[in-house]
């Protein structure tokens, strides 16, 4: 069996599944666990992220859409030497990873057509069936059973841990800081789960831009900064830009030092595993009374109003 993930989530999937060794190709961001850097990339951005700021990476990929051109580069010569016979994909999100049309491209350059792996969770069950989905299709079905069991139990562990709060807070997870976006999917799902309400964002819908005006107004008792890509340094290094709004100062979250940049590559953005883990983060930072964060140092950082006010490094 040989397998291409052109998606990190599916990635961490199939490592938590035991298939590493037959994982033959991955995309430039599967980047957990480490191991996986060793493999062949198959998949790499057509955006020079890194470079630029947040507000020309929106530019940048709102044109290249508006275009009807590829996010993505799928090395196709590398692909026809792997020659998989399992692709593990998605249909969900055009700037996620490779999708839809590009797929169908890029199965006519291979000799022999891949069974093709199609994941598109929008909610925390969907994310816990697509780990019984590629377990499925991989002969790995008991052990996509177990972790989900287990990741099941540690979501109904922290629901019954909870506090059911009169007034549950108002939280506020942006999913991207200039222009700012609401997060989408699971990402409501999971305040509500700890106990917070994020009223800004439907459960199991996409992200979305949305007016700072209407954050003011929402005033958010509890701010996460959760930028689609980054890691904690990237997401504080660009906590500043937030000063420039009107009416920063006064948003409660501010006020009660309560704005938290978390890493949202590994606890959000990527419907796996570790969106459990997520789960737990939110829940000690909504409800710190009742919760403690027992996982790695740096997958948080409570920033105050002298942290945000210049470009600062994880502490």
């Amino acid at each position: 069996m040989r397998i291409v993930s052109l998606l990190p989530s599916a990635t961490e999937i199939a490592y938590a599944l035991g298939l590493e060794e037959h994982i033959v190709g991955v995309t430039h961001e599967c980047d957990y666990p480490p191991q996986v850097k060793a493999k062949p990339v198959v998949v790499r951005s057509t955006i020079d992220a890194p470079s630029l700021h947040p507000a020309e990476i929106d530019a940048a990929v709102s044109q290249r859409l508006k275009d009807g051109k590829s996010l993505y580069q799928v090395d196709e010569n590398m692909l026809r030497e792997l020659s998989p016979d399992i692709i593990l994909t998605q249909d969900l999100c055009q700037v996620c990873a490779p999708s839809g049309d590009e797929i169908a491209r890029v199965l006519k350059v291979l000799p022999h057509p891949p069974h093709v792996v199609w994941l598109t969770p929008t909610c925390l069950n969907d994310i816990f069936e697509s780990i019984v989905h590629v377990g499925k299709e991989t002969g790995t079905a008991d052990e996509a059973t177990q972790l989900v069991t287990a990741l099941r139990k540690r979501v109904d562990a922290v629901a019954n841990k909870r506090s059911v709060l009169q007034s549950p807070p108002r939280v506020f997870c942006m999913e991207w800081l200039t222009p700012p976006f609401t997060s989408g999917h699971w990402m409501p799902e999971l305040v509500e789960l700890v106990g917070g309400v994020d009223g800004l964002a439907p459960k199991g819908k996409p992200s979305m831009r949305i007016a700072w005006e209407q954050i003011v107004e929402y005033a958010p008792e509890v701010l996460i900064l959760n930028p689609c890509g980054f890691d904690l340094r990237g997401t504080v290094n660009q906590a500043h830009l937030l000063t420039a709004h009107p009416g920063w100062s006064d948003l409660p979250a501010v006020q009660t030092g309560r704005v938290y940049a978390v890493d949202a590559n590994s606890y959000f953005a990527r419907p796996g595993p570790r969106v459990v883990d997520g789960l737990e983060l939110l829940a000690s930072l909504i409800q710190p009374k009742q919760f403690d964060w027992l996982g790695p140092s740096d997958a948080y950082q409570s920033l105050s109003v002298d942290d945000i006010a210049t470009p600062s490094s994880v502490s």
